[in-house]
């Protein structure tokens, strides 16, 4: 199939979904207790994909679910919240699934105090990164990078987090203990420490956004640092133990100019180090390859347009793996240029991206060229 006709599918499979959106989407809420204090709420979250690849010697294309999630919010009174989501996922090349799976993805306590104190328990997201706590289903780009995530965890780690907002919420505080690497080595604790200054609209919630589509002004700047001792072995056979630590900084800035539109910026940098114990006799696995030992970073823009909800974005990654597919200090580029098509806001969107993935050196890893056409529906 050439170029031409793979971007009129692309298209074509967006623009027709598109034209079948109807009414608006709400999930459905339930009432209980006394003084209906308590309160159920229902929602589906799916992210449907064409997706084509190409590197250089295989080129495929086919549907796939990214997301495909039921969760359920609930409330009693002010002070008491409860959060499940659970997620299916296939097993295919693109989303680099471990096999088909049911999964809790969420199940998390949350208790609140006031504005400045919240206790959550449970299994949620921990506070490293920026680009892991923007929701999977508000991003600017088509999805978060698949190079950012922390060592021997996913985007998601069981524990508790306090958190809270300060000096009119312009300065948020993050501190949690998960579990992290529960490996045969030692079952130690992770820690993590986040911190963000908000110079203009307030980001006081847990999770952030990639894009608020030109409705709020932002420029929020954070730091965060985790850390976990023996948390894999650079030896196994003499059982040399080393530690993990983490930092990262980020900035965040939109800003909607009446009649000329709205303009995106965001960049991170993010350094995760295993005490190079890549460099050991027999490592463990988790220290090498995609989420072993490495630094990098991201910088993406967007602009949406004044009387017409379209936005383009571009984004570029770098990457310095310390180990990744048998080559030491393998170096990674990544651009990719898109486009998001609000229908409904974030309920209903179209996403095209075009992504390419260079890899320094071609011996083990295939350079490739991606696009993808997305549909997103929340109901």
């Amino acid at each position: 199939m050439t170029l031409y006709k793979k971007a009129a599918l692309l298209c074509t499979f967006a623009v027709g979904f598109c034209l079948l959106a109807s009414s608006a989407f709400a999930g459905p809420i339930w009432s209980f207790g006394d003084e209906d204090q308590g309160l159920l709420k229902l929602d589906y979250k799916g992210q449907f994909q064409l997706v084509n690849q190409d590197n250089g010697d295989d080129d495929s294309l086919e549907f796939n679910f990214r997301r495909n999630r039921i969760a359920l919010m609930g409330a009693y009174g002010e002070s008491f919240g409860l959060y499940v989501q659970t997620e299916y996922t296939e097993d295919n090349d693109y989303s680099s699934s471990d096999g088909d799976r049911f999964q809790l993805l969420d199940a998390v306590l949350r208790f609140k105090f006031n504005n400045s104190l919240n206790l959550w328990m449970g299994k949620f997201k921990y506070n490293l990164t920026r680009e892991n706590l923007e929701a999977c289903e508000m991003p600017l780009t088509l999805d978060r990078s698949s190079m950012i995530r922390a060592p021997f965890v996913s985007t998601r780690d069981k524990g508790i987090a306090v958190w809270g907002n300060l000096a009119n919420d312009m300065i948020q505080y993050r501190v949690d203990a998960m579990n992290g690497n529960d490996s045969e080595v030692d079952s130690n604790l992770r820690y993590s420490a986040r911190v963000h200054v908000s110079l203009l609209d307030p980001e006081k919630g847990y999770g952030y956004k990639g894009t608020y589509m030109g409705q709020k002004k932002v420029l929020t700047f954070g730091a965060a640092y985790q850390m976990e001792n023996d948390v894999a072995y650079s030896d196994s056979v003499t059982g040399d133990a080393v530690d993990y630590s983490a930092w990262t900084v980020d900035a965040f800035f939109e800003y909607p100019i009446e009649g000329m539109g709205a303009i995106t910026l965001s960049a991170a940098y993010v350094d995760y180090d295993l005490d190079d114990a890549y460099q050991g006799a027999n490592p463990d696995a988790g220290v090498t390859g995609m989420t072993g030992e490495k630094n990098g970073g991201y910088v993406k823009a967007g602009y949406m347009l004044p009387n017409l909800p379209l936005q383009f974005f571009g984004r570029s990654e770098s990457w310095s793996f310390a180990d990744l597919y048998g080559v030491m200090d393998h170096e990674v580029e990544l651009l990719g240029l898109g486009l998001n098509y609000y229908v409904r806001g974030q309920n209903l969107k179209v996403t095209v991206e075009y992504t390419n993935c260079d890899y320094d050196s071609s011996s083990t890893a295939e350079d490739s060229d991606t696009v993808v056409a997305q549909v997103q529906v929340i109901f």
